[in-house]
């Protein structure tokens, strides 16, 4: 009886396709037929200008416009975000997907990147990719292009009516009640939260009965480092301070550069208000007792990360 014949096969291939035989395109080839990166990007932006030309986008009741933030803020910002401060979250799950929340962070760092870069946080790594809408001293609006591009992005004026409105209808909003007294402070105090205003923004959350989101922010602190203020200068330029740094105003235009610190942004556990009676908001003691409670989830936070990091500007 003949000897069988041996067919010889390959079973090398991925696919265990016989003979060598590709059932379908091998990875390399698909990679090959996709389109470059940088084609995408132009399709993007094409894209992009013609909604602009033809005014095929949207703008709220207050001002933003997502598709500019999307589109120009936002990747704007993601180099600072990502390269240079190389910002790591924590408590991100602690953040609602969707419905009104405010988060209530420390503010630091002489110009307000931290506002900045929390806002970018909030987009690209909450899987809801939400917007954070700030509220902001009436200094900021009153800046020209700085003014515009802030309503644009979706910030507002920093008041109750604006704060309920916002929240009521579903949104995230961003405050930091040590307003430009914890920005513009002394590098000697960094760390050391001031004063929380009068808690208006307590009273905004109590009345929608929305969840408060401490929010601690380490490495801003260190960006401009502020060991002194030029008082004449601050009042000829109507500014609540110009501040002396190690490298401005003695390095012009280069001193503005910020330091490359390394950043942690930790969202903690959301204090409910939707139990309280929304007839507190109107009680003094009950806001200060509620915003004291705050300033202090947030104090000790930031005590316990920067015990915790390795290095001031590694990491």
């Amino acid at each position: 009886m003949p000897e069988a014949q041996v067919i010889p096969f390959r079973t090398d291939d991925r696919r265990g396709s016989w003979n060598g035989a590709d059932d379908e395109p091998r990875d390399a080839e698909r990679e090959d037929t996709a389109p470059p990166q940088w084609e995408e990007a132009l399709a993007d932006l094409l894209a992009f200008l013609r909604r602009r030309l033809e005014g095929d986008y949207a703008v709220d009741e207050f001002g933003f416009d997502p598709d500019l933030t999307e589109h120009v803020i936002l990747p704007a910002l993601r180099p600072l975000y990502r390269n240079w401060f190389r910002v790591e979250t924590i408590g991100m799950d602690n953040v609602p997907a969707e419905g009104g929340a405010l988060v209530v962070a420390n503010h630091s760092g002489t110009l307000p990147l931290d506002a900045l870069m929390t806002m970018v946080a909030l987009h690209d790594d909450h899987p809801a990719q939400r917007h954070l809408r700030m509220l902001g001293a009436d200094l900021m609006f009153r800046l020209p292009v700085v003014g515009t591009l802030a309503r644009k992005q979706g910030s507002t004026l920093a008041c109750s009516p604006d704060a309920e409105r916002l929240l009521s209808s579903g949104e995230l909003v961003g405050v930091w009640p040590e307003g430009f007294k914890g920005i513009g402070k002394p590098f000697r105090d960094r760390y050391k939260l001031q004063r929380f205003g009068r808690g208006g923004f307590v009273s905004a959350a109590l009345r929608c009965g929305v969840p408060i989101i401490p929010c601690a922010i380490v490495g801003a602190e260190e960006i401009y480092p502020k060991i002194g203020d030029i008082k004449p200068l601050a009042r000829l330029f109507n500014a609540p301070y110009f501040p002396i740094t190690p490298l401005f105003p003695l390095f012009g235009p280069l001193g503005l550069m910020p330091l490359p610190s390394k950043w942690y942004i930790e969202f903690g556990e959301p204090i409910r208000t939707d139990a309280v009676d929304p007839a507190d908001a109107d009680d003094p003691m009950a806001v200060f007792n509620l915003t004291d409670q705050v300033r202090e989830t947030i104090q000790h936070t930031l005590y316990r990360l920067l015990g915790q990091r390795r290095s001031t500007f590694l990491g």
